[in-house]
């Protein structure tokens, strides 16, 4: 298969490896320096883009992809609330092709069904409440995370208690905490940090005056997230529309 890259740091190289290791050909790397790189033969031959950048860019990215008609994968966030339903349209009626995902790891995608599972049974025992908390690196631009977000619209879908979910405290690199964790009895409360390298923890937990449960997904490091990723893309290269993990893992759907 041939893959084209775009947005080429840390997660870029990672799945650069991956992609090369399955067999794949890298044959277009774009990154900030060289924009004009979508008009390329090279980038228009790929099978697949595979995106990771940032929240200020991602819709355009999409565009140029779209435009060279080249389909795409992409791990980029904060961009869904503007432009989401343009986006999904575009692929469910304009004939263009998207697998995003605000998580590419094999093992989020455990956590996602575990997550949802348990809101299931927690629907029953009104007597616990239920909070998140992510944690990150300094260089994360979006909070809460996307990952964040999935998971508590995952439980908003099975715990009828909550119906929406808010922003609790977010600690800055520096430190300072600002925010609350008080919210409303129908208001799912999602706290964020920003610290060090922290490829990702996120935390799940259900509090009662007799005890508390907690799940938790603490990634190691950027592997597990690439390999997810080329594995999309080997999904998306024989797939149309708007994809996601579902597509790829059925299992979150029941």
């Amino acid at each position: 298969m041939k893959i084209a890259l775009i947005g080429y740091g840390k997660m870029g190289k990672e799945i650069e490896k991956i992609a090369l290791d399955r067999g794949h050909k890298i044959v277009s790397i774009i990154d900030v320096d060289n924009q004009e790189d979508f008009e390329s033969a090279a980038f228009r031959s790929a099978d697949v883009a595979i995106e990771f950048t940032n929240p200020m860019v991602a819709y355009s990215n999409y565009m140029k992809a779209f435009n060279a008609g080249v389909k795409l994968v992409s791990g980029s966030t904060g961009w869904m609330a503007e432009h989401g339903e343009e986006v999904k349209r575009l692929c469910t009626e304009g004939g263009k092709t998207l697998f995003w995902s605000s998580n590419f790891s094999l093992g989020v995608a455990i956590f996602s069904a575990v997550n949802k599972y348990l809101a299931k049974i927690m629907n029953r025992f009104p007597a616990y409440d239920v909070s998140m908390s992510e944690t990150h690196h300094i260089h994360k631009l979006d909070a809460p995370s996307g990952t964040a977000i999935t998971l508590a619209e995952g439980i908003l879908e099975n715990l009828d208690r909550k119906d929406k979910w808010v922003e609790g405290t977010f600690q800055a690199p520096d430190g300072m905490v600002s925010g609350s964790t008080r919210c409303a009895a129908n208001e799912l409360s999602v706290s964020s940090v920003r610290e060090g390298e922290v490829p990702g923890i996120h935390s799940i937990r259900y509090d009662s005056e007799a005890d508390s449960i907690t799940i938790t997904h603490d990634a190691k490091n950027r592997k597990g997230f690439a390999l997810g990723a080329v594995l999309a893309a080997e999904y998306t290269a024989r797939h149309e529309g708007f994809l996601g993990m579902s597509d790829l893992f059925p299992f979150l759907n029941d």
